[in-house]
């Protein structure tokens, strides 16, 4: 009896070890199945596994310094190294010292001058340049301004200017004014330039529809003295030998009621005759006003006539 039983513990000590062997051999086996499939799928990747793990540092040193980056930015730290920088830079002698204005002909430059050197900040480096440009745009003469630096200490101001082609007078005062009506300063009656002069509210913005109906009468157009926008719908014309022309609404009946009349002044002299005004705003009647002595005598002329005749 102690023999079988020193046989059946034996045998089942036997064959523990039998079992434990094949489960891991089985493991191992299911191991080394996984492990194949992912290195196929490694192998079909067109890259190699180093250059796989080169990306995927890569890629979490970028997201480590993107995080970096917005945490400098919540704190404030990159404008602080700037102002630091624009600091040291003004320090060193790259600060705004002089001032280069170009283009200037007919405008005050002091303006410029004033803008340029008045900044809170004048360092080279942190000088508003969009910010000074804005504020030279503003100014009446300024059409346009190109803004640049001259390292260390001068910044150069290249300035377009508008050109001044009538005088607008308004509620008693004179002023010059481009082509689109743009006010660029006001002038002394005693100091008026060689420029029409155009009367009324709202007659600056209409300068330019001026201009394109003078172009249609160019024999006229050294002629104008000055234009009145009346009603702010129609032109009166005033000639240098002081007639007045009313010509009708509308940019095409007043057009083709300018180019009737520089053709009839061309033909019959009607400008530099004495007549104070001629009236074409009806199309169908061209109405002529004579001066008042001069209308007297007519008058006094045809009842003379008239008498002469009843007595005859």
């Amino acid at each position: 009896m102690s023999e079988a039983r020193i046989r059946r513990g034996g045998s089942a000590r036997l064959g523990n070890p039998r079992s434990k062997v094949r489960v891991r051999s089985a493991g191992r086996e299911r191991s080394l199945k996984r492990q194949s499939r992912f290195d196929r799928l490694l192998d079909a990747l067109p890259i190699s596994a180093a250059s796989l793990q080169r990306l995927a540092t890569w890629a979490i040193v970028a997201v480590v310094a993107g995080l970096a980056g917005l945490a400098a930015i919540f704190f404030g730290l990159p404008g602080m190294v700037h102002q630091e920088a624009a600091e040291l830079a003004a320090r060193s002698g790259f600060e705004v010292q002089k001032v280069e204005v170009q283009g200037v002909e007919r405008m005050d430059e002091l303006p410029v001058y004033n803008i340029a050197l008045g900044q809170v900040d004048r360092s080279m480096l942190a000088l508003d340049l969009p910010k000074v440009r804005g504020e030279m745009l503003k100014l009446g003469w300024v059409k346009d301004a190109r803004i640049s630096r001259r390292l260390p200490d001068t910044l150069v101001v290249d300035i377009v200017e508008r050109q001044p082609v009538a005088v607008w007078q308004h509620h008693g005062q004179l002023h010059l004014i481009d082509v689109g009506g743009a006010v660029l300063e006001e002038v002394a009656a005693s100091a008026m330039p060689d420029l029409p002069l155009v009367v009324g509210p709202n007659a600056n913005r209409q300068t330019a529809g001026l201009n394109r109906l003078m172009e249609n009468a160019p024999a006229l157009k050294p002629m104008l003295a000055g234009a009145t926008w009346v009603g702010n719908r129609r032109w009166d014309l005033r000639f240098q030998s002081g007639e007045t022309l009313s010509l009708p609404e509308g940019d095409k009946a007043s057009s083709g009621a300018l180019v009737n009349f520089a053709r009839m002044d061309g033909v019959n002299r009607l400008l530099g005759r004495g007549i104070v005004r001629f009236d074409m705003r009806d199309p169908d009647r061209f109405v002529l006003r004579l001066p008042q002595q001069q209308s007297a005598k007519d008058d006094a002329a045809t009842a003379k006539a008239a008498g002469a005749g009843e007595e005859g």
